[in-house]
């Protein structure tokens, strides 16, 4: 099953500079880690914001819950997820890109 991801970074602006870096460091890993397992599907950045959205897949809502907690930056993350489900006017489906 896919699903939509929103995630906004609420680092504090007071927060400890090196435990920023350790966290981002994490963060890389982590989401390579998760790619490879074929969960993070694809991300894109928003420009001027320190957020994403991306395409993740795992069997369901639970699973999704446990690899974004798995992510160091968790505990400063507003995170929205919204599952996905085939439209059936999708123009790659009937392409037969689906």
């Amino acid at each position: 099953m896919q699903f939509l991801l929103h995630m906004v970074v609420t680092w504090p602006p007071d927060g400890d500079p090196d435990e920023l870096q350790r966290r981002v460091a994490g963060e890389h890993e982590r989401s390579v880690e998760l790619a490879e397992a074929g969960i993070i599907k694809q991300l894109w950045r928003v420009p001027g914001q320190w957020a994403n959205w991306g395409i993740w897949e795992a069997p369901d809502a639970t699973a999704i819950h446990e690899a974004v907690t798995s992510l160091p930056m968790w505990p400063y993350l507003e995170v929205e997820v919204h599952p996905l489900a085939r439209h059936p006017n999708d123009p790659a489906a009937a392409r037969g890109n689906d």
